[in-house]
């Protein structure tokens, strides 16, 4: 990425927001979508594509053309335009085609001829309508529409034109869908070229005549709307040649086809509707969370955002330079912890949102330490691409070449920080890319390659945030401690706000209430999450007692945390939110209170009664607070403070003691719930894309457990010396031994079997074999199963205890441990081998001879190449396929050793398909 490419914002105990270059459309050449930047971008030029293929008689070739118009008002063509050529403005005039005899042919412009036909009338009025709107190419910024009558001349002459408006015949034609969405501007004309309102004007008009919604027609995303809900707005709708009804719709969705007429209409939708799923599933495996709802729930959290506490920063000089000035492309906001950095992020991305233009790209990533899923920088690549894409699908094609192939694992694998830093460049790089902000939150929250993430925003090499973004060209520093008389005022507002709130809902007085005010007034420092807190605290505290409590509301976030921590102490059910916090702290992500229920003992007879769950967490001392069933700590300094101010007091004696807590009890709730067809599926062949999670969910609690019990068990187990669940007769191989199915099984319905694997793979790693010969050869024959199973396992869970057992080794000591689980219909049991091969598992996707073999240097991953030009990478560990690269040529047969010698990839010549990893 490229700083003076696009904007960023970004926060630590800093805030970073950098915007782009100002770019105007150009219009494109290129016959694929998915070149395009936007989705109304997409549309125009899929139009352009129908002119040429449907209008030949304007142009005698498939390469696109337009019209300019001179100064002396004479029309000439311009070059064919091939597809990588800037292509200038232009506008185009929409409207249904009169009889073939009136139209002017290409020969007649390129002779000078035709003026005395009807059709030059429209060339020429959007000629002068074009040059009046700036513009000296005609034929998507703009778009005018000429509306031709849907009935007789002389009846309709009769009419207002409000009635000829809705009886148009524009509004039946296929074509025309994607030209009354598509344009920035759209304008309506009569047929005496009288000027009739445009697409804003029109709206509740156009959407009773066409069903589609204003929102839609005010230029909101198209992929807000379902794909069903797209699909209707065909209806009514015609096009001359069938095929044209599903090519038409090719903008509408973001995606492209090549027309193949004579398909039929069939054919056509068939292709197009697997292309948008496609596209659905790339989006949906980039999804790791919507930033959207994370930045809701931030502001729900918080108590809403007020308004009055961030206007100030658009006042700001610092702010406006950085808006205003081409130059200024980095903004980075610093203040420390607590003092409203993350709701001004907020207030200004709603900011943007009013200001920019319809065809500006804003994304934002909030980032949160307290959250394995979106505390790492692969997380804060994943988060703005996928609101990039949701936006404007047809940036899509940047990444679905690559997903295509490999799927989800591109955005989850070893590689995937590699993959998504190419794709985020090139969209940033894409030419046709408008004004861009990307917003990104909380730099110190990412625990994990952060340095790789400020080295790609800056493409710098610095040794910390703040010395690599001062070292950044282009940038405006604001500290919030540099400005107190804004800061001051904004707090200001916001105490009022709370206050208000507060003496609302108490029912105080006016004596109490300003006494509340003063108070939070005199001490709150400039620091919101302190004033939040306080007021937070003071709603459990009777009215009558709310003025003398005040003063035990120390100033500053620590002496704060410090009471609300002795408060939790001196509780009589101390115990119980030691535990509850304890949990919170070390988890690897925000739990749901379901899953809370089977992780604290002292909960567990709460599971059916989530209520009462709530209140024990309300009774935390206001750390926590819960959002859609999940519980999040209110601030990352509130766990920082635990960990370094309380942790002797709420951990029982360590915090690796707490990690064995999770893993034991993990073990016993997932004993006591996996079972074999957990979701009662029934059949055998039931396929992960049929399976429809039930109500209530009987893995709802154990989620969690299924998911990291291996990871507490190893941190638990930090000295590497053999504790007593990993020997032979332990824990470990009691669950392994009657529930290895049954959770990978559930693995599978949750659709998390890799990590099951990374778990199995990291224990046999951790285990020593000498000391505990059963487990280790349990847990090695375990992970040959999982892998050689896995790509049936992932798409239909029940196989696991058919075609996976009875094709495993006789000799497998998962297939000898489990026989009795195999269907009591099969009655003949085909003949296999006795033990595992040498072959450790089956890399399928090549589609001719295999002729290349090679491990990367650290052996985590393969790389194949085949004589189908394709080179493809895989993880050794999973057998997930990560990467595919096509238009290589002059295979080469190899085989290659891992740099310590312990795997051989080589070529299997019997089957040609395949790729096969040998011991």
């Amino acid at each position: 990425m490229r700083l003076r490419d696009s904007g960023f914002l970004l926060s630590s105990h800093s805030t970073v927001i950098q915007s782009g270059l100002q770019r105007r459309f150009c219009g494109s050449a290129q016959h694929s979508s998915r070149s395009m930047s936007s989705l109304i971008l997409t549309a125009r030029t899929l139009y352009l594509q129908r002119l040429n293929l449907a209008c030949a008689r304007l142009t005698p070739s498939k390469a696109m053309r337009l019209l300019l118009r001179s100064e002396t008002g004479k029309f000439s063509f311009t070059k064919e335009f091939a597809s990588n050529d800037v292509i200038p403005q232009y506008a185009i005039l929409s409207h249904t085609w009169g009889p073939d005899d009136e139209e002017v042919t290409f020969e007649d412009l390129a002779k000078g001829t035709g003026g005395n036909k009807d059709g030059y009338k429209k060339i020429q009025f959007c000629g002068e309508q074009a040059w009046k709107d700036g513009l000296q190419y005609f034929w998507i910024d703009t778009c005018y529409v000429s509306m031709t009558k849907g009935k007789a001349s002389e009846e309709v002459s009769k009419l207002p034109w409000e009635s000829t408006f809705r009886s148009s015949r524009w509004f039946t034609r296929g074509w025309t869908l994607q030209e009354l969405l598509a344009p920035t501007s759209l304008e309506f004309f009569s047929k005496e070229w009288k000027r009739l309102g445009d697409r804003q004007s029109l709206g509740q008009r156009i959407q009773k005549i066409t069903r589609i919604p204003e929102l839609a027609l005010q230029g909101a995303s198209l992929s807000q709307f379902s794909v069903n809900e797209r699909l209707s707005w065909k209806n009514g709708r015609h096009t001359k040649l069938e095929e044209d009804l599903a090519y038409s719709l090719l903008g509408i969705f973001g995606v492209y086809i090549p027309p193949i007429y004579g398909e039929g209409t069939g054919g056509a939708f068939k292709r197009l509707m697997d292309e948008i799923g496609k596209l659905e599933k790339c989006i949906q495996d980039l999804h790791l969370t919507n930033p959207r709802d994370d930045k809701k729930r931030i502001e729900d959290t918080k108590g809403g955002l007020l308004e009055d506490s961030y206007r100030w920063i658009l006042e700001n000089p610092d702010f406006q330079r950085w808006r205003d000035d081409q130059q200024s492309r980095l903004l980075w906001i610093k203040g420390d912890p607590g003092k409203g950095k993350t709701m001004l992020l907020c207030g200004i991305i709603n900011e943007l949102e009013k200001s920019m233009s319809k065809t500006g790209i804003l994304s934002y990533f909030f980032c949160q330490a307290t959250d394995s899923r979106i505390n790492h920088a692969t997380a804060v690549l994943r988060g703005p691409l996928y609101l990039l894409l949701n936006q404007h699908p047809s940036l899509v094609s940047h990444v679905q070449k690559k997903h295509d192939h490999a799927g989800k694992a591109l955005f989850e694998d070893a590689n995937a920080w590699t993959a998504l830093c190419e794709i985020f460049t090139n969209i940033l790089r894409d030419p046709n890319l408008n004004n861009t902000y990307l917003i990104i939150d909380a730099l110190d929250e990412c625990e994990t390659d952060l340095p790789k993430l400020l080295d790609f925003i800056v493409h710098r090499n610095w040794p910390n945030i703040e010395e690599r973004l001062e070292m950044a060209g282009h940038k405006v520093r604001l500290c919030l401690e540099l400005n107190p008389e804004c800061v001051s005022m904004a707090v200001g507002s916001f105490i009022q706000y709370k206050v208000s709130q507060l003496a609302k809902g108490k029912k105080f007085d006016d004596k109490t209430r300003d006494a509340v005010l003063d108070y939070l007034s005199l001490h709150a420092d400039g620091t919101f999450l302190w004033i939040a807190l306080v007021c937070q605290n003071l709603e459990k505290i009777p009215r009558r007692k709310a003025v003398a409590k005040l003063s035990t509301f120390p100033p500053g976030l620590d002496s704060l945390y410090e009471r609300m921590i002795a408060q939790i102490y001196s509780s009589d059910d101390a115990d119980l939110y030691k535990q509850i916090l304890a949990l919170i702290t070390v988890t690897y992500r925000p739990i749901t209170l379901k899953e809370l229920t089977s992780l604290v003992v002292m909960l567990n007879d709460m599971a059916d009664d989530l209520v009462s769950v709530r209140e024990e967490i309300g009774f935390c001392g206001s750390f926590l607070t819960i959002r859609e069933g999940t519980i999040y700590f209110v601030h990352q300094s509130t766990k920082d403070f635990l960990l370094k101010n309380a942790s002797n007091n709420i951990f029982p004696s360590s915090i690796r003691d707490m990690h064995y807590t999770i893993f034991s009890l993990s073990l016993k709730v997932m004993s006591e719930t996996l079972r074999r067809d957990v979701y009662s599926l029934s059949a055998p062949g039931i396929s992960i894309d049929q399976v429809r999670q039930p109500d209530p969910d009987p893995l709802a609690a154990i989620r969690y457990s299924c998911l990291y019990w291996g990871d507490h068990l190893i941190d638990y187990d930090i000295g590497g010396h053999i504790i007593n669940d990993l020997r032979d007769d332990g824990s470990v191989y009691n669950f392994l031994s009657t529930r290895y199915l049954h959770w990978l099984e559930a693995l599978s319905l949750m659709k998390s079997l890799p990590d099951g694997i990374i778990i199995i793979r990291k224990l046999e790693n951790w285990l020593q074999a000498n000391q505990s010969p059963d487990l280790y050869a349990f847990v090695h024959d375990a992970r040959r199963f999982a892998i050689y199973n896995r790509s049936i396992i992932e798409q239909a869970p029940l196989q696991l205890y058919c075609s996976a057992l009875i094709f495993a080794p006789e000799k497998s000591i998962i297939r000898e441990t489990f026989e009795n689980c195999t269907p009591p219909w099969i009655q003949r049991k085909p003949r296999v081998q006795a033990y595992w091969s040498a072959a450790l598992q089956t890399l399928e996707g090549h589609s001719r001879a295999v002729t290349s073999v090679a491990f990367s240097p650290d052996g985590k991953q393969v790389v194949s190449r085949s004589v189908d030009e394709t080179v493809r990478l895989w993880d050794a560990a999973t057998g997930t396929a990560l990467q595919t690269l096509e238009g290589h040529w002059n295979s080469v047969r190899s085989v290659a050793f891992s740099p310590d010698g312990n795997l051989l990839p080589t070529l299997r010549v019997s089957g040609y398909w395949v790729v096969e990893v040998f011991t």
